[in-house]
């Protein structure tokens, strides 16, 4: 219904030129989409007709996104958001089998929550071992005093320097401390590691370059057969920032305040209440109609670059070097360059957009006498093809 009247105020604002134009593509396209919602809705009524959709029942079974999930990178297993930290440490723990340099390094930067902590402490432990690849004589730089005011503020503190001191050849030993009555527990490089200084180095490098280990946001591609309820939500709660029961309140004031605020709010106003409710959305479910009707969906943090769903998008294509467009609510398109971010666009918490090929690449498809194929989407997707009820 919205489409059709986006579609109304076209017609009425631009005059029909004789060849045709992008905006006349885009238009033709809009028509045959709101024709296929309706026959696959079974209505018999014209696009554009004001029809009402029935109303949908609370706790209907429609959830498209049951909860926002993301990707182990070491695993590649899939996590609930209550699940990823626990699953990251024990892959990361499970790690030290198999290379503990590189386990003890992933603990260092995954484990300690403090980036400028971290930063300190990774910074002080390469300058032990740049002391020990520029004075491989100095008996001094190869000795390292644990109970040291330096080691203790900056290394002590951090999970993980230990094992990766262990790791890449030190050992604990009680060594005599001159002016001092007993010894002092001292990590002390062994003979095979000094021998190997390019070892060390590249020891250091690893642990000055590397990155704390995070799940990545799982897009939980799925494609759906056209449906009338292409622009129906229902979101978890995963999607929030609230609770649920702050959520609802929200709601609650918001609507019992709404009429008394309507004509007392400036434009000014109302925009920037608008960006305050963006802001209380992390993730946000986008679907974009394809040509043949055909819904692609994919979760994206709120805060993502529009780029990020065109490159969800191409990855779906068979044509994938083919340019297109992505048009939000009244064929506004979203440009893949800019910079803005989707809770920007007011495409949160979710969205529905419509897909359409480049104007010029229709117009080559029809100067050589031909259609672009309606269905675009790679074979292995439309194999899972979904409904959407």
């Amino acid at each position: 219904m919205a489409a059709a009247a986006a579609l109304a105020r076209l017609e009425q604002k631009q005059p029909r030129s004789r060849g045709p134009t992008s905006q006349e593509s885009i238009r033709n396209q809009v028509r045959k989409e709101l024709r296929a919602e309706a026959t696959v809705s079974g209505s018999t009524e014209a696009p554009g007709t004001n029809t009402v959709p029935e109303a949908k029942e609370e706790g209907s079974a429609h959830l498209a996104a049951p909860s926002v999930c993301f990707t182990c990178p070491l695993t590649g297993a899939t996590l609930r958001r209550d699940q990823r930290d626990a699953h990251i440490r024990e892959a990361i723990l499970s790690h030290f089998s198999t290379d503990p340099v590189a386990a003890s390094i992933m603990k260092i930067h995954t484990f300690n929550r403090d980036r400028d902590r971290v930063k300190l402490g990774v910074d002080t432990i390469a300058k032990y071992l740049d002391n020990i690849c520029l004075h491989p004589e100095e008996e001094k730089y190869r000795k390292i005093k644990l109970q040291n005011r330096v080691f203790q503020e900056r290394i002590n503190c951090l999970e993980g320097t230990h094992e990766f001191f262990e790791a890449i050849g030190f050992h604990k030993a009680l060594l005599p401390v001159p002016d001092q009555e007993g010894p002092d527990e001292f990590y002390v490089l062994s003979e095979a590691a000094l021998a190997q200084p390019q070892s060390l180095q590249r020891h250091k490098e690893q642990l000055l370059v590397a990155e704390p280990v995070r799940a990545t946001l799982a897009r939980q591609r799925r494609v759906f057969r056209p449906s009338p309820m292409a622009s129906q939500f229902d979101l978890p709660g995963d999607f929030f920032n609230l609770t649920a029961e702050e959520i609802k309140r929200e709601q609650r004031l918001r609507s019992e305040a709404v009429e008394r605020l309507s004509v007392l709010r400036t434009k000014a106003m109302r925009e920037r209440e608008e960006q305050r409710e963006m802001r209380k959305y992390t993730y946000t479910l986008l679907r974009v109609r394809l040509p043949d009707g055909c819904l692609l969906q994919g979760t994206f943090y709120a805060r993502e670059r529009v780029a990020a769903l065109y490159a969800f998008v191409r990855e779906a294509l068979q044509s994938d070097w083919l340019p297109f467009d992505l048009l939000a609510s009244g064929g506004q398109r979203l440009s893949e360059d800019e910079s803005l971010a989707f809770n920007e666009c007011g495409l949160v918490p979710s969205a529905l957009l419509t897909f359409s090929w480049d104007a010029a690449v229709l117009e080559d498809i029809r100067a050589a006498g031909a259609e672009p194929d309606s269905s675009i989407l790679k074979p292995e997707l439309l194999a899972a093809i979904e409904k959407l009820s």
